[in-house]
């Protein structure tokens, strides 16, 4: 009651106080107060009168209307501000919005908390103050102006007046700013003899919602005489943007069996609208829940903030008893409070009902059969289970192991991804002579732990019985690879050895026959009964069937089971060297120049023995007579000799008879020759035609001596440097580096 009275006592003296003020003022059309505050009760009680409004055309009022922002409220014909119906929730503004048949203004009542208010009349007065109700003479009067958006034609239309009521004659309004002069231009004008301000569209507050301009007095030629003061123009809100889901897919995740009332998600709506106005105060509702079992409210949304709860007990959330984990929510937001005006926008929230490991895999039998033929390997058996679980986790995909009946480590068993199932495999061969049957204890458990409440039990345990079936075997060699060393060129029809195969079939008593699958160079025979190999051909350590002194021959050892099984052995024999080969010169025809002095010609011995029936080679001259004596033979190391050529050889062919000699015992000697030519040489070129032989520089002869002693690029390196080697003498340095 003392609330009432206040206010009361406060309305009343506002409207002396503005009787008073106004007398001398010339009228304004519109509302006398543009802004009220009134503290916010618990409750608005229906058709309680709230306060009075007073609005004046300055023409009668004739045919004067009122609009409120909320539906929930009405303007009686006297101006009185009453609600229709009991309502506890209205928002904190409320704009009402007056027209006549000659103008027409808005008012805002804002609703407050008693902290707020600070001192009822005295905050009254302040505001009345602020907004120029009590102002001097002789200045601008430049009220807020205060328009509904989205307003129809005729345009222009007259808004507010701006008042100087000592303004000289002849004197003219002046507004400028945004929405007059500047983007966007042209949404307001003034009339320059009355100050009447002229909206000329209509306008958008969720574009702009509010302009300010700047207003003043000009005389004839334009000069500002007075101002500019500031004039601010608020645009009203009317309830024209639909409630908008812009964050969409709404997704939410909640584990089965989660208490009553968890959180799923939160779900919010946007609206373009004034935010401190009912248009845009969201309430959210459930309209529709697919599918609707088992309960068709599964979830409630809470109405003010979005957020989507469980409202269904923890057995009900039970994803294996569910026709379909998945659930989609169509929501709904609703403006105005959530009344029956309000605009509506909807979306689908997706609400997923997550698994968790509450079911233990079973197997689908106690006991599973198999099986294999021995020595092979490969997947035996599979083994299924039953989990009701989610496939597409941790708590349905199964881990198997072997936990009894595998000490050789011969089995292996791993998940098939795409079933489920275990896939048994033998990785080692099996023999069934050692053992005919395998029994394997197989567990299964998941990849993710199991709740708390769920254990393991012995339907989570399975036998496998595993039957080795016998197959026929093949032979084998002991050892393989079978090896010997034997002396090249022995007689033919000698032994090598008599090989040995076993067949591990040792019940059937099999017989076994031995050949020979591989004989390069056709050296061998064996006798199939016992497996003697003997020789048929010269081993000969030389062959190019010999690599490393090894000769290699492979054999066969055949049983007579049904069907007969092969076995493979190798046969590797080392073959001894024998002096059997006598050396050979290399090196053979060399070429000089006929007026050369003190001429040397360098060659050596091959041997295609080995230590120590090859080299030191032994080099010496065959027997000279008369004047052939002066060619002479010394020995340089033990693969090379160097022949001291005469002086003045006349240009021809000479062949000089070499004997060489090898290290074996006994010994071989070759008797060979030597090929001298005797060119005519002139600077550039070397002329051996008369002896039909090849061409080779005289530098042949100087790399030939010095690369017994130097490294080849050394002696090209010094020959460049005594102008020596040319383009020409390229071609040779490969038998320089060889002798």
């Amino acid at each position: 009651m003392q609330h009432k009275a206040q206010l009361t006592l406060a309305f009343l003296l506002s409207q002396v106080l503005l009787h008073v003020f106004t007398e001398d003022l010339e009228c304004i059309p519109g509302f006398q107060q543009k802004v009220f505050h009134i503290e916010h009760p618990s409750a608005f009680m229906a058709d309680q009168p709230i306060l009075n409004l007073v609005f004046d055309d300055c023409q009668g009022n004739h045919k004067l209307n009122f609009e409120v922002s909320n539906p929930g409220f009405k303007v009686e014909p006297n101006g009185v501000l009453v609600a229709l119906r009991n309502l506890s929730d209205t928002g904190r503004a409320l704009f009402i919005h007056a027209r006549s048949a000659q103008a027409e203004d808005t008012a805002e009542v804002l609703l407050v908390d008693r902290k707020e208010k600070q001192g009822s009349l005295k905050e009254i007065f302040k505001a009345e103050g602020s907004l120029g109700i009590v102002r001097q003479r002789r200045s601008i009067v430049a009220t807020p102006i205060l328009i509904p958006e989205n307003q129809r034609s005729p345009f222009p239309r007259p808004v507010g007046k701006v008042v100087d009521n000592d303004r000289p004659e002849g004197s003219k309004f002046r507004i400028f700013g945004k929405g007059v002069d500047q983007e966007p231009k042209g949404f307001f004008k003034i009339v320059e003899s009355t100050g009447e301000v002229l909206v000329t569209r209509s306008l958008d507050r969720e574009a702009m919602a509010t302009y300010q301009f700047q207003v003043e007095i000009t005389d004839a030629s334009g000069k500002t005489i007075e101002g500019p003061v500031p004039l601010d123009i608020i645009i009203i809100d009317q309830n024209d943007n639909r409630p908008l889901f812009r964050e969409g897919p709404y997704i939410g995740h909640v584990m089965e069996g989660s208490p009553t009332g968890s959180t799923v998600m939160r779900v919010t709506a946007f609206d373009a609208d004034d935010p401190a106005t009912d248009n845009a105060l969201l309430r959210y509702n459930i309209l529709k829940q697919t599918p609707d079992k088992p309960s068709p409210n599964m979830f409630y949304i809470d109405p003010e903030k979005g957020d989507i709860v469980t409202v269904v007990s923890p057995v009900l959330l039970d994803r294996e008893t569910m026709e379909n984990p998945k659930y989609e929510l169509i929501i709904e937001a609703k403006d105005m409070g959530g009344m029956d005006v309000g605009l509506t926008g909807t979306a689908t929230a997706t609400i997923v009902v997550d698994d968790k490991n509450d079911h233990a895999p079973e197997f689908t039998r106690k006991e599973f059969q198999a099986t294999v033929k021995e020595g092979s390997t490969g997947v035996i058996v599979n083994l299924t289970v039953e989990d009701r679980d989610d496939p597409a986790t941790g708590a349905w995909r199964a881990v198997y192991t072997i936990i009894n009946g595998n000490p050789g480590q011969s089995f292996e068993i791993h998940t098939n991804p795409k079933n489920n199932e275990g896939m048994l495999s033998v990785v080692k061969p099996l023999d069934c002579e050692i053992s005919a049957f395998h029994t394997l204890l197989i567990k299964v458990e998941n990849e993710d732990p199991l709740v708390p409440d769920i254990a393991y039990d012995t339907s989570s345990t399975a036998t496998v019985q595993i039957t080795v079936l016998d197959v026929n075997e093949a032979p084998v060699f002991h050892p393989d690879p079978m090896t010997i060393t034997k002396q090249e060129n022995i007689p033919i029809g000698s032994v090598v050895l008599t090989v040995n195969a076993t067949d591990p079939d040792t019940l059937q008593h099999q017989t076994i026959k031995y050949s020979i699958n591989k004989d390069p160079a056709e050296w061998l025979e064996i006798d199939p009964t016992n497996g003697t190999i003997r020789t048929r051909g010269v081993l000969d350590r030389e062959s190019p069937f010999v690599i490393n002194n090894v000769y290699t021959a492979h054999l066969l050892a055949i049983d007579n089971g049904s069907p007969p099984a092969t076995g493979t052995g190798t046969l590797q024999i080392t073959l001894e060297d024998v002096n059997d080969n006598a050396p050979s010169l290399y090196q053979a025809v060399s070429s000089v120049c006929e007026d050369a002095k003190d001429v040397k010609v360098i060659f050596g011995a091959l041997d295609k023995d080995i230590h120590p029936n090859a080299e030191p080679f032994k080099f010496e001259l065959s027997k000279q007579s008369g004047q052939d004596k002066v060619w002479k033979i010394t020995r340089i190391n033990n693969t090379h000799a160097q022949l001291i050529l005469p002086q003045n050889l006349k240009k021809a062919n000479y062949n000089i008879p070499i004997l060489v000699t090898d290290s074996g015992k006994p010994p071989l000697i070759n008797n060979t020759e030597l090929k001298i030519q005797v060119c005519s040489c002139t600077k550039y070129k070397m002329d051996c035609s008369a002896s039909s032989t090849l061409h080779f520089s005289m530098v042949l002869f100087f790399i030939s001596l010095f690369s017994l002693y130097y490294p080849a690029t050394n002696v090209i390196c010094e020959m460049q440097h005594q102008g020596m080697w040319s383009e020409r003498t390229e071609p040779t340095r490969h038998i320089t580096a060889r002798t």
